[in-house]
């Protein structure tokens, strides 16, 4: 059906497995309804589109909401695609069962913001002395050059936005797989805060 599936960030707990104390983030994981199957014939591309997380209809616009009608599905907030694998039907559901204990996940979701920072946060830079004489504390140093190119280089290191970013976490372990519950347990952390939208594919690296 698909490589993957759509679900929100809980926490993090423990649990002993064989013996051992493993750290593990639960992740409320679906039901996920297809909404649309895109074909190489009509759109160029296969891949299957995914709802989860059901709102009221006020809080969607007119666009939103006509796509979702259209294809007989309720008001969700979220959509993604994922890849296509077998056959699709608009109308099934994809569940947590898809995966189980063992199995190699790859999880995507957007880092917690942390406003405007410096350099030395945002690029780890050593920064000056602490002493009281100098003058030269946490600032960025010299960003170029004088008369050529009167500029500052593309690509320098300086303060700005830090965080809110997409950002994948490769390879993690399956502990635990919770079907009646939806939950799905994943060893050790993942990106983003409690609460955040998160997806969950079939790991690259398995």
């Amino acid at each position: 059906m698909t490589n993957g599936m759509l679900g929100k960030k809980l926490g993090m707990t423990q649990v002993f497995d064989q013996n051992r104390l493993t750290p593990v983030t639960i992740i409320a994981a679906g039901p996920c309804r297809v909404v649309a199957v895109k074909t190489k014939e009509r759109d160029g591309y296969e891949a299957v589109q995914l709802s989860f997380g059901e709102v009221k209809e006020r809080k969607l616009s007119k666009a939103e909401l006509g796509h979702l009608k259209k294809n007989q599905a309720p008001a969700t907030r979220v959509l993604r695609e994922f890849k296509k694998e077998g056959d699709s039907v608009v109308g099934e559901s994809v569940t947590v069962g898809m995966f189980k204990a063992g199995d190699w996940v790859d999880v995507i979701g957007v880092s917690k913001g942390k406003g405007f920072q410096g350099v030395v946060r945002r690029h780890h830079y050593s920064g000056g002395p602490e002493s009281h004489g100098s003058m030269f504390h946490r600032h960025p140093g010299s960003i170029g050059a004088s008369s050529f190119p009167s500029r500052v280089w593309k690509g320098k290191t300086l303060p700005g936005h830090m965080g809110a970013e997409r950002v994948t976490t490769q390879r993690l372990k399956v502990v635990e797989s919770r079907p009646d519950e939806h939950l799905l347990f994943v060893r050790g952390g993942i990106p983003g805060a409690a609460n955040g939208i998160v997806e969950i594919r079939k790991s690259k690296k398995s």
